[in-house]
């Protein structure tokens, strides 16, 4: 145990001097304007949290076939590369340092969110239990139709194009999204992914994909600005597997040869436990990957610091709390009254919700260096 560090402690990310020890983790808010494109409001919203060790912004799709719900971000066109550009500048302004999280949902879609209607793609043509969420409504997922071999390549070109748009975008890293269900995570489970041919069967070979990605990207971006982001225990959108604890601590083993900015794992939740998954201590992943570690689930101030004491982790990530708080780090520092989110502005809308929740403002306040 180390009582010397806590979530107030800096943090040397690479060439990245952090000031404190408090991730922004992605979230998912459905804000973005016509065409996909981020906006001045969104802007706003990332300037407003950028006290944050680092914020990685929220999930963006990398392609127009890799959208799985409506108004939110890409980094495929002019346009969103521009939109970007106001908000990364925006947090830059304040001091901040911000990486975006690169998205393909894979069989998590609609065709009526993809164009001309097609169906969305996976490692296998199964389909996921539940509902997507349209422009029309939540409507039933549909099957999948299975990559062919030939075309994976293709999707690998488009993370890498996507790494050198969020670069031209001004961003200062970007994590590559392989939790929670989508794209990179189906090909990683044998319950999604049920293939024959190099990206199927073994775990060698099911984790095979999410390599391939990773030599993209870090041939954009040193590899010391690029995290990538697991979720070995969830069950989020329909996701198993028959043998986690092998398959995970084989990805963290194998991610170690990259030199990554970090590894950001989602812990396992109730509902996880709940849908029959198998929690995967984070220790687990701590014996097995030997570079940074982000850890993400529920974590209050004094949650947060054991867990930084205890050296499980390297940094924190919040989500909720950041929602509602857009100066979290001063609010945890002060130990002050923190405002309570509202689920019902979480997805879609404007300001209500996204821009408005309140700065901490007490009549006098000690002086805190963040």
């Amino acid at each position: 145990m180390n009582n010397n560090i806590n979530l107030f402690s800096p943090y040397q990310l690479g060439d990245l001097e952090l000031p404190n020890r408090i991730v922004m983790a992605p979230l998912t808010r459905q804000r973005a304007s016509e065409g996909n494109v981020p906006h001045s409001l969104n802007a706003t919203y990332y300037e407003q949290r950028a006290s944050a060790g680092l914020i990685i912004a929220e999930a963006t799709q990398i392609s127009p076939e890799g959208q799985g719900y409506p108004n939110t971000p890409g980094i495929h066109s002019p346009e969103q590369v521009a939109g970007w550009k106001l908000v990364t500048d925006a947090v830059h302004q304040q001091g901040g340092r911000i990486f975006l999280q690169l998205w393909h949902v894979g069989r998590i879609s609609h065709p009526d969110l993809l164009p001309n209607g097609v169906l969305p793609i996976a490692p296998s043509a199964i389909t996921p239990q539940g509902q997507a969420f349209t422009n029309e409504g939540f409507k039933p997922f549909v099957t999948p139709r299975a990559l062919e071999t030939s075309e994976i390549p293709g999707i690998v070109e488009q993370y890498r194009q996507a790494a050198v748009n969020a670069l031209a975008a001004g961003f200062d890293g970007v994590e590559i999204h392989g939790a929670n269900g989508y794209l990179i995570d189906q090909f990683l489970r044998d319950g999604t992914n049920q293939r024959t041919d190099e990206y199927g069967g073994s775990i060698e070979n099911r984790v095979r994909f999410l390599q391939e990605i990773v030599e993209a990207v870090t041939s954009v971006w040193d590899s010391k600005r690029v995290g990538v982001r697991l979720s070995p225990s969830g069950t989020f959108n329909d996701m198993r597997d028959s043998h986690p604890f092998e398959t995970f601590g084989y990805t963290a083993q194998v991610l170690n040869q990259f030199d990554l900015a970090y590894l950001h794992i989602t812990e396992y939740t109730d509902a996880d436990i709940r849908y029959g998954g198998t929690p995967i201590p984070t220790n687990y992943i701590r014996e097995r990957y030997t570079g940074t570690l982000i850890v993400c689930g529920g974590y209050t101030a004094e949650t947060g610091n054991a867990v930084l004491a205890n050296q499980q982790a390297d940094l924190v990530a919040f989500g909720i709390l950041f929602i509602a708080n857009p100066d979290l780090p001063r609010r945890l520092a002060l130990n002050a009254p923190l405002n309570q989110p509202n689920p019902k502005t979480f997805y879609g809308g404007g300001e209500q919700g996204y821009t408005d929740y309140p700065f901490w403002s007490p009549a006098s306040e000690p002086a805190v260096n963040l």
